[in-house]
């Protein structure tokens, strides 16, 4: 069995995360996957947009297929949300299963500043999505460093989207390209929540 794990603040998600979620899907082949929005996590400040919210908008991850669900667990836990310990939650749900784990291009190359990192790479295979046109070289740099340490690498060829939450957020997108950058479904809990100071 293989169980990929897709991970971020999702705060909100939109067209590039579903970009990178459905080339690590081709590339893995997985049998489930955990869409977990974050709670704290270690690297960036708390969100602040309600976890049950977040929650609600990552269900536009669903329609890339049956296999994905959303995972609150992350959202419950009090206190930071270490991806240590959500692997290690992960194997003891699926004893055996191979687990896949999605990361942004910025990260692998911090990835050894991880907490407990030597110990993910033991339990999980990254599976590798640029971030920036033209990173390839320093891609390859820092996924030979960590193979070196016993990792298990892959790249997910998903094409570069240029778009981001934090944009997102601070209203710098007109209408129309919101209309493009959000599924629907987020674009209705936004709408429906006066997120974002009523930017639908």
């Amino acid at each position: 069995m293989k169980a990929l794990l897709f991970g971020g603040t999702f705060d909100p998600p939109h067209v590039g995360h579903m970009n990178n979620l459905r080339a690590a899907m081709q590339a893995v082949q997985p049998d489930v996957v955990l869409v977990m929005p974050a709670g704290i996590p270690p690297h960036k400040h708390a969100s602040a947009t309600p976890g049950e919210l977040r929650l609600a908008m990552c269900e536009c991850f669903k329609a890339l297929g049956p296999q994905v669900q959303v995972s609150q667990w992350e959202v419950d836990r009090a206190g930071r949300s270490y991806t240590y310990n959500t692997v290690s939650m992960l194997q003891e749900k699926y004893p055996g299963a191979q687990l896949y784990m999605t990361i942004g291009s910025d990260m692998l190359e911090t990835f050894d500043e991880w907490y407990r990192w030597r110990e993910i790479l033991a339990m999980v295979t990254l599976v590798v999505q640029s971030r920036e046109p033209g990173d390839g070289d320093a891609l390859r740099a820092a996924a030979q460093k960590l193979e070196e340490a016993g990792g298990k690498i892959m790249f997910a060829d998903a094409p570069v989207l240029e778009c981001a939450s934090s944009d997102i957020r601070a209203g710098k997108y007109p209408p129309a390209r919101l209309k493009e950058l959000l599924p629907p479904p987020v674009a209705d809990v936004i709408h429906r929540n006066g997120l974002y100071g009523g930017l639908i």
